[in-house]
């Protein structure tokens, strides 16, 4: 084929890439060989779907082991969908209300997708059997998830994470690794005879403790609502979506865990034991901990009542 037959789009972009490869010191003409000898990519090599499939790798021989470990799977690759919307919308130089609201309804979107799966968790397993290979998981927890701790850190202030009676004692001079050693879910790690820190609390704080305080400093000024409140307090749109993201996480993501919890452990000894020993009966109700992101958003009385329009809709399915 001679040159003058090749279509002026394909000169064109070929012009593109030399100018591309020549900015950075590399011959364009080596990567076109690499081209020619390159196998065409395949859907199983481009999601490792081999490895992928490799990695549920369950204790025990019982088969629902492997629902409960691949949903943790799933829930996983969810959050680290949610951090990369999140760390978008802080790290972007010339942030638009058009580019947070796009990405905001993507994290809500991808959160509605995780409290609307759990049911896999809650009526998915056999009973008997959950009860079997999770005494042989400990003293591993789902609470052990950074990722989460991680969504928490970029969503709000920091100070908003803290247990309730640490936030009245918070003033300009409390530092972030005051406040992370008073985070709110520390307490559902906790020993319930003793009041003592549970191994599954210890193994968490010696891996993660360094990267969740330098994430904090990180996003001191670029987590959700610093940039609502520096770029877009005027808007009609953010609230109502940060809303809506807050009770999907602190109050249908808590209850729907609550609800697995109830079902699967509301069993005397095994009620300790097969959480590594944490106070899930305390923990996860949002009418306890009354968990907000964004405070300032809602009403006294909404605050008042936090989580209970959950469990008023949970008594109506009952009474059905």
């Amino acid at each position: 084929m001679q040159s003058a037959e090749i279509p002026e789009k394909i000169l064109q972009q070929l012009e593109k890439l030399e100018q591309k490869y020549e900015s950075m010191g590399q011959d364009l003409s080596s990567y076109l060989d690499g081209l020619l000898y390159a196998n065409y990519l395949t859907y199983w090599d481009y999601v490792h779907l081999d490895t992928l499939l490799s990695l549920q790798n369950p204790k025990t021989d019982f088969p629902d082991e492997n629902i409960f470990i691949t949903y943790h799977q799933i829930t996983e690759l969810y959050f680290k969908l949610v951090l990369s919307e999140i760390h978008q919308i802080g790290k972007h130089t010339a942030i638009t209300e058009e580019f947070f609201v796009a990405r905001l309804k993507r994290v809500i979107n991808y959160m509605k997708q995780l409290v609307g799966s759990f049911s896999i968790m809650i009526e998915g397993m056999d009973v008997e059997q959950f009860l079997k290979f999770r005494m042989s998981l400990l003293p591993a927890s789902g609470f052990q998830s950074a990722q989460f701790r991680m969504i928490e850190i970029v969503s709000t202030d920091f100070r908003h994470l803290t247990s309730h009676d640490f936030k009245r004692q918070i003033d300009t001079h409390t530092t972030i690794e005051e406040m992370y050693h008073n985070l709110y879910w520390k307490q559902g790690a906790t020993e319930l005879a003793t009041g003592k820190k549970t191994l599954t609390l210890k193994q968490f704080e010696a891996k993660y403790t360094s990267q969740l305080i330098r994430l904090a400093y990180d996003f001191q000024h670029i987590n959700l609502w610093r940039i609502y409140k520096y770029h877009f307090k005027d808007s009609s749109t953010i609230p109502t979506l940060l809303k809506d993201y807050d009770a999907l996480m602190n109050i249908d993501w808590c209850l729907a865990h609550y609800s697995s919890a109830v079902r699967y452990l509301q069993r005397e000894a095994v009620d300790i034991a097969a959480t590594g020993g944490t106070n899930w009966q305390k923990y996860l109700p949002p009418r306890f901990q009354r968990q907000i992101f964004y405070p300032e958003l809602w009403t006294e009385e909404e605050k008042e009542e936090w989580g209970k329009n959950w469990v008023v809709q949970q008594l109506g399915k009952i009474k059905k």
